[in-house]
């Protein structure tokens, strides 16, 4: 049985992405980038920070998985990369 479950997306993925989509932004350049911000930003919101990491984690495992899983695996690597965008973009909003 693959670590990366449906309920495993359902439980850690969709409430960080659901997150993400109330805080509507864009990100900066430098942080779309992906370079990690000052320690003192990073502790400002750390919840935000802690989904962040989450996503990431997530991506690195849909990654890993074999095969594509008719098609469901591709597309949750695409809405774990919009989410993470999201994230970046909520923390971006809230300085």
């Amino acid at each position: 049985m693959d670590r990366f479950s449906r309920r495993s997306v359902l439980t850690k993925i969709l409430p960080a992405s659901l997150i993400a989509i109330v805080l509507p932004a864009y990100a900066n350049s430098e942080t779309q980038r992906g370079k990690t911000p000052p320690r003192e930003v990073v502790d400002d919101q750390p919840h935000m920070q802690s989904a962040l990491d989450s996503l990431r984690n997530a991506k690195r495992e849909l990654d890993q998985a074999t095969s594509d899983k008719g098609g469901h695996r591709a597309k949750a690597i695409d809405l774990v990369k919009e989410a993470i965008a999201e994230v970046k973009a909520g923390i971006e909003a809230a300085r």
